[in-house]
């Protein structure tokens, strides 16, 4: 009986028609998409530049000021601040409000100025933020 010896080599022959098979598929189906378009705005359709925010100013101790454009923070209750707010809202409905909190103003302080104008309806809040100066690193 003759013994049998291992094939060590790799059929490619089913290999290469399936390559084939899908060179055919992909050369048939390509013509047939459909190539999508994007429209861009141009500048003439460009909108007005955004107004100036509002800020609504939480000091440490909890009160809270109201300060409009380049003007010092008027000192306020918070439903004043509420009622002005609503009031210039209504005047330019795309003024958002940002809320300043003072490093040492506590959150909750923050959060519930933030409540107090979702419960007004005031839909465009935001946290005016600053980037904390580090502190010098001495190396020795």
């Amino acid at each position: 009986m003759r013994e049998r010896r291992l094939m060590n080599q790799i059929n490619v022959v089913p290999y290469i028609d399936v390559m084939l098979v899908l060179l055919v598929i992909f050369m048939v189906t390509a013509p047939m998409i459909q190539t999508g378009s994007v429209e861009l705005p141009s500048v003439g359709k460009a909108s007005q530049t955004p107004a100036e925010p509002l800020n609504v100013v939480v000091k440490a101790d909890g009160s809270v000021a109201l300060r409009d454009a380049a003007q010092d923070p008027v000192p306020m209750a918070l439903e004043a601040v509420v009622a002005q707010l609503l009031q210039m809202q209504q005047e330019n409905p795309a003024r958002a409000v940002l809320i300043a909190g003072d490093r040492d103003a506590r959150y909750d302080a923050v959060l519930k100025v933030m409540d107090a104008l979702q419960r007004a309806g005031i839909d465009k809040i935001g946290l005016l933020v600053q980037r904390g100066e580090r502190e010098p690193t001495t190396r020795r």
